[in-house]
Order: structure tokens, then C-alpha cells, then sequence
């Protein structure tokens, strides 16, 4: 157990105890604990297998390549349309974990002997999603603007891909490329912190908000 999590827990406004059941269960199952990216994660061998985070509704164990899983008891959602590898187990107070607590064993271990097999998840590459004409023809009169992008990791242009195509209007489009564009020149990601405040760097956690207060 990490003293680094221990001040994590004890930070939660909300989902305290149903964490700290969910990080006993996890520990029980011989994972070593670390606090990435400002939330408790769990690695079998130095690869990371699960995490667990809180959101306003709900908190989640996140089992970080639960897509290979077999998801037996068919408990296991994805967190975005776009989500790839990735699958969650939502709660929203401790009865759900206790009524879950073998069933969450069993997909972990199940986890941890598909990391020990080797099993990969064969992602989309950026060259498989869509790029809007908006975008191609922005690439196509700045120069300086392709070059920004192009220097972008494979993953940060597939964020913008989605976030550029999820809208079906051409002006909208336009106006999300023309509003990313300072982010893509100072090769940022679209969820990258810009204000240098996030405690989750180089991700935003919101604490931008508090200049405007």
C-alpha cells in the first residue's frame, strides 16, 4: 500500500469507502499499487492492469485491457463510444461491490493470465479513422499548421480526428479545427493540461477553473 494513495483516498469528497473496498480487493490479488496519472493503479509485472477513479455520478475499477476479457457475467461497459481497450465496472455505493467482491477476483485474475499469455489488443491506427475535409484542406493552406499535426503523437491525432468528425455540421468543423489550433502549435493533446496547474499532467483535471474564480 502506497502512502501516495492513502492521500488520494483520503482527498474524496465522494466514493471514499467504496475506493478503499475496491484497493482491497485489488491488493488482495497481489497487484503492486501505484498512484498514476493522480489516481490508484495496479500492475502485474510493470504493466498496468487496472485503475480506479471517481466521477460525479459513480466511481470505477478500470480494467485497462478488459475488452480481451471474457465477461461472463456481462457487467463490463465501455466509458466512451470511442473507448478501445479499455471496460469498467461502475458502482455507486459499497452493497454493489460486497454483492460483486468474487466475481471482481475472478475478472483481475482472468486479467492477470491474459498479460501472462502475452494477449494484445490490436488498436485502429490513426490512418484508420476519418479525416474531415475541413481538416484536410487546413492542412493543406498552412503549412506550419500540417507540420504541428503531423509532429503530433499517433494518439493525440486520433483525439482530435474524433473530436473534429463528431460533428455532422461542416461549419461546426470548422470552428472545433480553428479553436484547436494554438493547442496543435504548442503540441498539446485535446485533453492536455495548458494552464500547468493539473495535478494529473500532462492530462487536464479541470483546475483551470479556478482562474476564473
Amino acid at each position: 500500500m502506497k502512502p501516495k494513495v492513502d492521500h488520494y483516498i483520503s482527498e474524496l469528497n465522494k466514493f471514499k469507502k467504496e475506493i478503499e473496498q475496491l484497493r482491497a480487493i485489488v491488493l488482495d490479488c497481489g497487484l503492486v499499487e501505484e498512484l498514476k496519472w493522480g489516481v490508484p493503479c495496479y500492475m502485474f509485472q510493470k504493466t498496468n492492469l487496472i485503475m480506479l477513479g471517481t466521477f460525479k455520478e459513480f466511481c470505477i475499477i478500470s480494467f485497462l485491457n478488459g475488452v480481451l476479457l471474457n465477461d461472463a457475467e456481462h457487467i463490463l461497459s465501455k466509458m466512451g463510444e470511442n473507448t478501445q481497450t479499455s471496460r469498467v465496472i461502475k458502482f455507486t455505493d459499497t452493497k454493489e461491490i460486497i454483492k460483486l467482491k468474487a466475481i471482481i477476483k475472478a475478472y483481475i485474475f482472468e486479467a492477470i493470465e491474459i498479460e501472462r499469455a502475452g494477449l494484445k489488443v490490436e488498436l485502429k491506427k490513426t490512418e484508420d479513422y476519418t479525416m474531415p475535409e475541413e481538416l484536410i484542406a487546413t492542412l493543406k493552406k498552412d503549412a506550419k499548421f500540417k507540420k504541428a499535426f503531423e509532429a503530433l503523437t499517433p494518439g493525440r491525432q486520433r483525439g482530435y480526428l474524433l473530436h473534429f468528425s463528431g460533428s455532422k455540421n461542416s461549419q461546426t468543423r470548422q470552428s472545433r479545427i480553428d479553436a484547436c489550433s494554438s493547442r496543435i502549435l504548442d503540441g498539446k493533446g485535446i485533453h492536455d493540461c495548458i494552464c500547468g496547474l493539473s495535478k494529473k499532467m500532462p492530462g487536464c483535471d479541470g483546475s483551470h477553473k479556478q482562474l476564473k474564480q
